[in-house]
């Protein structure tokens, strides 16, 4: 048979029991407020959980350019796409829209996926690895390098 335990408020108890600390109030991390608008909203709030395009590699070097000005008013698309359009009038890779956006780059990956899909951005992939087997391409490169 177990002894029973001991109640927190028992009287014949010689210490008095542990004090309960108060609730501290949420720590506003400054990092994650933007300029007025509150806190930042989490990556896979962006992606609605997707961690993968619905197609496309979207490797680091791909190119991407946006297909037209920002659309007025298109449905289903975030700030977030509709940054990545503005950012594309010009041509960009990958990792140039990471960096400017201050994003994961899956999320980013995620986001041009749902552009490409509808339309609003144009893709130019990486050439294959076949050229870089080609021997003349190897020694043109040496030849570069002695030449510095």
């Amino acid at each position: 048979m177990m002894p029973p335990e001991e109640h927190p408020l028992d009287p014949w108890r010689d210490e008095p029991p542990p004090a309960v600390p108060a609730p501290r109030p949420p720590v506003q991390d400054p990092r994650l407020l933007a300029e007025g608008t509150g806190p930042m909203v989490r990556p896979y709030v962006m992606t609605s959980g997707r961690i993968e395009p619905t197609r496309g590699r979207f490797d680091l070097i791909t190119l991407v350019v946006a297909e037209g000005p920002e659309p007025e008013g298109a449905i289903g698309l975030g700030p977030e796409h509709l940054a990545i359009i503005r950012l594309c009038q010009s041509v960009l890779s990958v990792a140039e829209i990471t960096g400017r956006l201050d994003l994961p780059v899956a999320t980013v990956r995620v986001l041009l996926g749902d552009l490409f899909d509808k339309g609003f951005v144009s893709l130019q992939e990486p050439e294959p690895e076949a050229d870089m087997h080609d021997i003349r391409l190897y020694k043109a490169v040496i030849d570069g390098l002695r030449a510095l």
